[in-house]
Parts: C-alpha cells; structure tokens; sequence
C-alpha cells in the first residue's frame, strides 16, 4: 500500500466544535500521524501521513467532521515521497 502526506485546509464552522480533538482521535484510529491546528481565518489545517487507504477514509470523514462542526470546503494536497524507484 502506498505511503502518502495530505495537507488539508478544512473551512466552515470548524472551530470551538471539537474538530481538531476529533480529527486527532480518527486518525490514530486509522494509524495515520496527524497534526492539526486551528488558523486565525477560522479554518482547521491538517497534515495526515501513512496507508493511501487510510488517508482517503480520513480524508472523507473530514468532509462533514463531528456532529456539531459545519464544513464549507475542504482543499487538499498530497505530497508523495521521494525515493528510490
């Protein structure tokens, strides 16, 4: 399975509703690292890594986030390493 880094921009009403804590806690269900830090703008940034697989179910999942959180738009950005082919 390949390995892959995604940056993930997530806007709406994402703050002060447990995204990030919840987004943390998702991704060490799926084994993957995670940071995550809220920006002045309002929005939630990301960087997830491990299992493509795993990427993508997080990646769906934070298209609509915890029960009380409201995502407007989510961009991403997969950022594949390097190595020997």
């Amino acid at each position: 399975m390949p390995i892959v880094h995604r940056h993930l921009l997530i806007e709406g009403r994402v703050q002060g509703v447990g995204f990030r804590w919840s987004l943390r806690e998702k991704a060490h269900e799926l084994g993957l690292d995670v940071r995550a830090r809220n920006r002045d703008d309002g929005s939630v940034e990301a960087w997830i890594g491990g299992p493509l697989e795993a990427v993508d179910k997080l990646t769906v999942w934070a298209h609509c986030g915890p029960a009380r959180a409201r995502v407007d738009r989510v961009v991403c950005q997969d950022e594949w390493p390097s190595g020997p082919e």
